[in-house]
C-alpha cells in the first residue's frame, strides 16, 4: 500500500508532537511522574499550555503516548521478522535480536513504565495494561506460529508452541531485565549466545548451522 505523503503543516505537527514527548519522558524520568505538571512539560517545551493540550487531553494520556510509542515499536519491528521468508530458527534469533534492540533504545521509558506501574497510586495502570496485554497476546501467538512451523518441519522437538513462546520471552526479558540493572555487567548482545545456548539445547532436534 502507498504511504500517504505528508502535508508541511502535518510533518510539523508530528515534530512537536515528539518534541513535547521527549521532554516529558526526561521530566517523568527525573523527577517521578507525580511530580511533574502540564503546565511545567509545556514550559520546558517551549510551547504554550493550550498547545499542548491540543496534542493531549491530559497528563495521563502524555504518559499512555510515550508507552503505546515503544509497543508500536515493538510490533512494527516484529511484524517485519515474522512476516519474513527466513528459515523459523532464523527468524527466532532475529526477534531476540529486535525486541533487545527496541528495549535498550527505549531503556528510560521502560525504566518509566515499571517504576510508575508499581505503585498504588497510579490509576492509569489497569486500562494500560488491559490495552497492552491484548497486544502482547498477539504477540505470543505469532511467536507460538512460528514454533508451530518449526516443529511442522523438524526444526524444533515436538511441544506446545505456546508455551515455547512463554518460556522464551520470560529469558529473554530476564536477560534484558539484567541488563537494565548493570549493563556493563550483564550486556545484552553479548548474552544472546548464552540464551541461544540455554533455550536450543532442549528445543533444536539438531544444531543448526545458520
Amino acid at each position: 500500500m502507498e504511504e500517504k505523503k505528508l502535508t508541511r503543516r502535518e510533518r510539523e505537527k508530528m515534530r512537536h508532537r515528539s518534541e513535547i514527548l521527549e521532554v516529558a519522558l526526561d521530566l517523568f524520568s527525573s523527577k517521578g511522574y507525580h511530580n511533574v505538571s502540564m503546565h511545567e512539560i509545556a514550559k520546558t517545551a517551549e510551547f504554550a499550555v493550550g498547545t499542548l493540550y491540543k496534542f493531549f487531553k491530559n497528563k495521563e494520556d502524555v504518559y499512555k503516548a510515550l508507552i503505546f510509542e515503544i509497543a508500536d515499536q515493538f510490533h512494527s519491528a516484529i511484524d517485519e521478522v515474522f512476516q519474513g521468508t527466513k528459515d523459523e530458527y532464523t527468524k527466532i534469533m532475529d526477534y531476540i535480536r529486535v525486541k533487545g534492540k527496541v528495549f535498550m533504545s527505549n531503556a528510560k521509558a521502560i525504566r518509566l513504565y515499571f517504576a510508575e506501574t508499581s505503585g498504588v497510586k497510579f490509576n492509569l495502570k489497569a486500562t494500560l495494561s488491559t490495552e497492552l496485554q491484548e497486544r502482547y497476546e498477539t504477540f505470543l501467538n505469532q511467536l507460538s506460529e512460528v514454533f508451530a512451523k518449526g516443529i511442522e518441519k523438524g526444526i524444533f522437538r515436538a511441544a506446545n508452541p505456546y508455551y515455547l513462546a512463554l518460556s522464551l520471552e520470560g529469558i529473554v526479558n530476564n536477560f534484558l531485565f539484567c541488563w537494565l540493572e548493570d549493563h556493563e555487567k550483564h550486556p545484552f548482545e553479548e548474552n544472546i549466545a548464552e540464551i541461544e545456548k540455554i533455550f536450543f539445547q532442549s528445543v533444536l532436534t539438531v544444531k543448526h548451522e545458520g
